[in-house]
């Protein structure tokens, strides 16, 4: 049940709204006034605060920007019988989530409730998905090649220089351009991904640059690209060295003057995107065969970040496990397995052509056929060379 405080210095307003609430099985707390609130509020969590706006010793407006200070900031109505356009406005700018004048109207009050409620748990919701998805994209390993990944993004991260990102498949390269992301002055913004190498050639500049109505046999409508969509954000273009050489043309044009068209339009639209990009290829070979621009390849490749394959980093295999069996754990709700040393040693043996989507599969794979402390036998049995 949700817990509400009610601040007010009228003890008939409190004892009304405890009557109304406590009827629709909240549980209630009252404050005579604002220090009295403030001090509940630093002592027990709550979900919502019923604020009055005038009050002596600490006013209501005064209460709310103190709790919204605090680590666990409830969700506040403001409460007021000298209610303003200008009261109202202020209390909104500091953080309120609605005002309502005295006399409340009941309706009205249990309506707002239960939006402030509903608002106070999305909010926690985001906030534990975005704990998990800030897990679940953690760079593990403390080896020499990975620190030194780390300590290039940490220079990086902070500015809108473009990142080319190099590495066998399977390695992490998104992952990187995750953290890139994350820890830039852009993070609050779009992160848009591109798989370059999933999209059929005629398809590519529809999908970077959007579409018009009619542009093609199957444009039934407008359609915004990834570009647009990454406005003000990032652009990561995966595979890019699969990319069609008419895109390649149009993705140079994009970074040189920060504008494209979409298919279909001569309008130019102006983007604010930072681009980084990633490939398993030796972009320098494809240049040489005429099947990657020279010139974009230095647009892109203002930093570049090498990934190391999982053979130059075995010492992170146990690292790398430990958190796979937790991320499994986690998904299926089913009791967490482990390894043995031999069964790991035997794990940093092999030589991982597939990198770190390999071993994460073969970790899967294990922990569905293994016994509960997977031994080197099921090493042997189910994920040998």
């Amino acid at each position: 049940m949700s817990k509400i405080l009610i601040i007010d210095d009228e003890k008939v307003i409190r004892a009304t709204l405890r009557e109304i609430l406590e009827y629709e099985k909240y549980i209630v707390t009252e404050a005579q006034d604002g220090e009295e609130g403030l001090a509940k509020l630093q002592e027990d969590d709550f979900d919502l605060v019923l604020c009055d706006v005038k009050m002596p010793k600490m006013d209501g407006i005064e209460v709310l920007e103190k709790a919204k200070a605090l680590e666990k900031s409830p969700q506040f109505i403001m409460i007021s019988a000298h209610g303003s356009i200008e009261t109202a406005v202020e209390a909104t700018k500091k953080g309120a989530f609605d005002f309502i004048p005295k006399p409340p109207d009941l309706n009205r009050l249990l309506l707002t409730v239960r939006n402030a409620l509903e608002k106070k748990e999305l909010v926690t919701e985001t906030k534990v998905l975005k704990k998990k998805l800030s897990k679940k994209l953690d760079m593990v390993g403390e080896s020499a090649a990975i620190h030194q990944v780390k300590e290039t993004i940490e220079k990086v991260a902070p500015t809108d220089a473009r990142v080319l990102i190099t590495g066998p498949n399977g390695t992490g390269k998104e992952l990187v351009a995750h953290w890139v992301h994350a820890k830039s002055n852009r993070s609050s913004q779009p992160f848009v991904a591109v798989n370059c190498a999933a999209i059929p050639s005629e398809l590519i500049e529809s999908e970077l640059f959007g579409h018009e109505k009619g542009a093609f046999t199957s444009a039934h409508k407008q359609r915004q690209g990834k570009f647009e969509q990454a406005q003000g954000g990032t652009l990561f273009l995966d595979e890019i060295g699969d990319m069609s050489l008419s895109a390649q043309s149009k993705v140079l044009r994009a970074l040189q003057e920060n504008l494209i068209n979409r298919v279909g339009s001569d309008k130019d639209i102006k983007v604010d995107v930072r681009v980084l990009a990633a490939t398993n290829k030796d972009l320098k070979k494809e240049i040489e065969e005429n099947r990657f621009r020279e010139d974009l390849y230095h647009r892109l490749s203002v930093i570049l970040i090498q990934v190391p394959a999982l053979k130059e980093r075995k010492d992170d295999i146990p690292l790398l496990v430990n958190k796979f069996l937790d991320d499994l754990s986690q998904e299926n709700g089913d009791a967490r397995k482990s390894f043995s040393k031999a069964a790991l040693a035997k794990l940093q043996e092999y030589p991982w052509t597939g990198n770190i989507r390999e071993l994460r599969n073969v970790v899967e794979r294990l922990v569905i056929l293994g016994e509960p402390e997977i031994s080197l036998e099921d090493i042997k049995k189910y994920a040998d060379y």
